[in-house]
């Protein structure tokens, strides 16, 4: 069957919400229509969708994460919208799923590159006025400051800053430093003439509820379509419940408290070949990291976890209600529930099974055809897709220097305290990635999976 009839019968059976079911009514019908599709995509990708298809899925709206325009994650140029014409929907859904396609021949063709391996980072902060309270001066900043490594993040009290990436060898995260340095210095000349400062830590200690009322959310369209779709998606306030020294018990109708999350997420770049045993590795060290590094005990003057970021944006994010829970789904934030055994594709796959699509773009482009004409596609919608699945170990598709390649995001690591703490960290979590031993090979065959997800 060809790749288009596939695509119209996946939308269709996310929009009626059909359960694939021969023994149900016209369940014959789906169920040949189900084995037709098995024979044009993988096997496993079809078996995954299945559950989706149960659900269900209906419109789009989320939040991308910009990128500076030099760094490993350019997405900084794509203009996410809201899609609740289900016309744009079923656009965006065709373009996925023929992303992933083209992502599969991709790596049969072998075209990414493996010759060489980068590391990069992505800074988030806290604007703070001279009273060390929240400060909301995110735009004026990026109009004084006038880099584009600066950009936005949800709060109008936060800021990203991408650094360039670097080749993994000799004296990386020396440059690594100096450029995060500078970057800050830049800042620092900025907020100095608007009264302000800003501070590296998991989550602000003196941030309140007052700070986190949807005034606050920074001015752009991707977070407000983010927010609605969340809440919809919901469909009830949402729920927080966090238990440490102190315990925190509260709701809100829509999840603001995302705004205090900040974190230093480091990218490594990996061939496709060394992917699946790195994926297992960044997830199997993926607590002791965390726990060398924590910087977020407090939340709105309640003493909670030592890394209170973990429980805050699992709740902040999780879109599902009672009913979900009892079906087990699988929140948006969180590890992967299982080891990946022989390629990214089976980590995509499985996240374009479980989860909704929550946002959609007019500017994706025919990656098939792209490539079959000899250029390198850019994978839009499938970025954009992943880029809100929330994963604490991310799999990433981008292009450097005219090259594709696969990189691993570590998500897990807070903000500061200070810039050497955070580059000490980065360099002891690539340093283990790059080291892993013999013995830590195909993990699967010798530690539980559960065992990672209980750490």
């Amino acid at each position: 069957m060809e790749l288009n009839k596939c695509i119209n019968l996946f939308f269709s059976w996310q929009r009626c919400k059909v359960i694939i079911n021969p023994g149900a009514s016209g369940g014959r019908e789906n169920y040949s229509a189900f084995r037709a599709v098995s024979a044009c995509l993988p096997r496993s990708f079809i078996l995954d969708l299945t559950g989706y298809f149960t659900r269900g899925a209906t419109g789009c709206a989320a939040r991308i994460k910009p990128g500076s325009s030099k760094s490993l994650n350019d997405m900084s140029k794509l203009n996410a919208i809201s899609a609740n014409n289900p016309e744009d929907f079923r656009r965006f859904t065709h373009l996925l799923l023929k992303d992933l396609k083209t992502l599969e021949e991709m790596l049969a063709a072998e075209v990414f590159e493996t010759d060489v391996q980068r590391i990069g980072a992505e800074q988030e902060l806290c604007l703070i006025d001279r009273f060390w309270r929240p400060a909301p001066l995110i735009m004026e900043v990026l109009e004084a400051v006038n880099d584009s490594h600066f950009t936005t993040e949800l709060a109008k009290f936060n800021l990203e800053i991408n650094l360039d990436p670097v080749e993994f060898t000799g004296d990386c995260f020396t440059h690594l430093e100096k450029q995060l340095h500078s970057y800050l210095q830049q800042l620092t000349d900025v907020l100095q003439q608007m009264n302000a400062q800003y501070i590296l830590v998991g989550i602000l200690p003196t941030i309140r509820f007052i700070d986190l009322e949807m005034e606050n959310i920074a001015p752009r369209q991707r977070y407000f379509a983010l927010f609605e779709r969340l809440r919809e998606l919901r469909g009830s306030n949402f729920q927080y419940n966090i238990k440490g020294i102190d315990e925190l018990i509260t709701q809100q109708e829509y999840p603001t408290f995302e705004f205090c999350n900040t974190s230093f997420q480091i990218h490594l770049q990996v061939s496709p070949a060394n992917f699946p045993e790195a994926y297992n590795f960044s997830k199997l060290i993926a607590a002791p990291i965390l726990a060398a590094a924590t910087n977020s005990p407090l939340l709105v003057g309640k003493r909670l976890w030592h890394e209170t970021r973990i429980a805050l944006f699992q709740q902040a994010i999780d879109t599902r209600n009672i009913s979900h829970h009892l079906r087990e789904n699988r929140g948006r934030v969180s590890l992967p529930r299982q080891w990946v055994h022989h390629s990214v594709l089976e980590i995509i796959q499985d996240d374009i099974a479980r989860f909704r699509v929550l946002l959609c773009t007019e500017e994706a482009e025919d990656s098939l055809k792209v490539f079959k004409e000899g250029g390198i596609p850019t994978l839009k919608a499938l970025n954009l897709f992943m880029g809100t699945v929330y994963r604490w170990n991310r799999a990433c598709y981008g292009i450097y220097n005219g090259k594709p390649h696969l990189r691993i995001e570590n998500r897990i690591l807070p903000s500061g305290p200070t810039v050497v703490d955070e580059i000490a960290n980065a360099a002891f979590w690539a340093g283990l990635m790059n080291g892993i031993p013999p013995e830590y090979k195909r993990l699967w065959e010798k530690i539980e999976f559960d065992e990672v997800v209980t750490n």
